[in-house]
């Protein structure tokens, strides 16, 4: 560890370990937490400030809507031509004297990284908010490797304080209160109780200064990469990313290859977008272009830089050009923000890096659709998550797509066979009309019984009167 810093663990594999088991672990804690009325309470509590600040920098677009048509046509362009604009990205970088990696899996990604740390025989990582790295798994396997490493986000800080992942991949703790993060303080920094939000910011800033001056090695995130330049732009709002990078004589920076853009002019959308729909501002506080190591002349910067660029599946979603459009997300956080599923299951419950309706369209390509594709059930499909998606990435349909495409590749057994007894009496007027007299009959029995099946569904419903006639029955009626 770096000199003076606390103890901390390391986040944990989130994701289960035993995939097949990741639905039950869903269904059980998606039950757990929406018992937790006081926990879904604060959340929505902390969301509806973002809703204000959204709408207002909205209103102040001269048109809203074709801003999001010229964003997506931004990412939709870098993505259908990724096979032109990466090779110019690297070749423009490299000749800065970036260093390019290739990493066609998670663990290529974490050996090539651990090489680098070997290389620069480094003792201290400070690592600013990066989702590819939680993708990945990066610090534990650095800290298995016998590394230190602090997270220099405010909310990843404390998460990482708390031995726990990101809650939101925008907003890291937004379900942490100020006395928790006080308490939490208090015990590892050894810092007096406050309630102040602007005194617990300056213990972690305080804290922080002296981390980035004795880290070797500062790794951060990326959020666009720009062909035309070669540069890196990075977006944040607590200066932080600026001096991991800055600092420590050697930055390594990660990031999927669905993150190029092909020139500048696109940013000047992109980066207002990202704004308006993450976090309700006009601009982020620091934008950021990183353009290669420091050349000689230059007072700051590292001596060396390198840029570790991700595959892990994506080629495969680039591939199909029925989910293709799905790697234009942008990481703002807008879908889960506006998403009823996430503000009654909460972050944890997804099990996995990438929460929400986006996560839940891109997780179960990124993991197995076999396994994962719970998540893509996991939806009311209202729709609110296409609306609010500043690239407009049509999500909710693609959930249903994947639906489909699980019922055709791993069908479940008894999914399957209530779907033939479905198709059997539907497909028969008399044997649906005997199956509703007989439920019409027995559904106060089902109330009473509370049978296993519908035990679980009972305990946060109430079953509806039976009515006395059915459908069938009062139309012909009043024919």
């Amino acid at each position: 560890m770096t000199p003076g810093s606390p103890t901390v663990d390391s986040h944990p594999v989130h994701e289960a370990e035993n995939p097949h088991l990741a639905k039950k672990k869903f269904l059980h804690d998606a039950a757990e937490h929406v018992r937790d009325t006081g926990h879904r309470a604060f959340v929505r509590k902390a969301l509806g400030g973002y809703y204000t600040s959204r709408d207002t920098q909205k209103a102040r677009y001269r048109d809203w809507e074709q801003a999001r048509d010229a964003a997506s046509l931004a990412k939709w362009s870098a993505v259908n031509r990724l096979d032109e604009l990466l090779p110019r990205f690297v070749a423009n970088f490299e000749a800065h004297g970036g260093k390019v990696h290739w990493a066609r899996t998670a663990e290529e990604a974490r050996t090539i990284i651990l090489d680098l740390l070997r290389a620069a025989k480094a003792k201290a990582v400070i690592k600013s908010k990066c989702m590819t790295s939680e993708e990945i798994h990066l610090n534990a396997a650095m800290e298995q490797d016998g590394y230190g490493v602090v997270e220099s986000d405010l909310g990843e800080f404390i998460q990482q304080l708390r031995g726990e992942p990101p809650y939101h991949f925008v907003f890291p703790c937004m379900h942490v209160r100020r006395d928790e993060i006080s308490d939490l303080f208090g015990k590892h920094l050894g810092t007096a109780p406050t309630d102040s939000p602007e005194e617990l910011t300056m213990i972690a800033r305080r804290h922080m200064r002296r981390l980035y001056v004795d880290a070797d090695v500062g790794i951060t995130g990326a959020n666009f990469l720009v062909a035309e330049t070669g540069q890196i732009s990075i977006t944040e709002n607590e200066g932080n990313a600026r001096l991991t990078a800055a600092l420590p004589r050697i930055h390594i920076a990660l990031s999927g290859i669905e993150k190029v853009v092909a020139n500048l002019d696109d940013l000047a959308v992109l980066l207002p977008m990202l704004a308006t729909a993450g976090a309700g501002q006009p601009m982020t506080c620091y934008n950021t272009l990183y353009a290669g190591p420091r050349k000689p002349g230059e007072c700051d910067g590292p001596e060396e830089m390198h840029l570790v660029l991700l595959d892990n599946r994506r080629t495969e979603i680039l591939a199909d050009p029925e989910q293709r459009d799905s790697l234009h997300c942008i990481r703002c956080g807008a879908c889960l923000n506006v998403c009823p599923i996430f503000k009654n299951v909460g972050g944890f419950t997804y099990g996995t890096t990438y929460q929400g309706p986006i996560g839940s369209v891109i997780t179960p390509h990124l993991r197995g659709l076999a396994d994962w594709n719970h998540l893509s059930g996991a939806s009311s499909l209202c729709g609110a998550c296409t609306d609010a998606c500043p690239v407009r990435i049509d999500i909710h349909h693609h959930l249903l797509h994947n639906r489909r495409n699980a019922a055709k590749t791993a069908p479940n057994r008894w999914e399957k066979l209530g779907h033939r007894l479905f198709v059997m009496v539907a497909s028969r007027p008399w044997l649906f009309a005997v199956g509703g007299a007989a439920f019409r009959h027995t559904l106060w029995l089902m109330k009473k019984l509370r049978p296993p099946l519908l035990r679980d569904w009972l305990a946060t419903r109430d079953l509806p009167p039976a009515p006395a006639r059915s459908f069938r029955s009062q139309w012909r009626s009043r024919a």
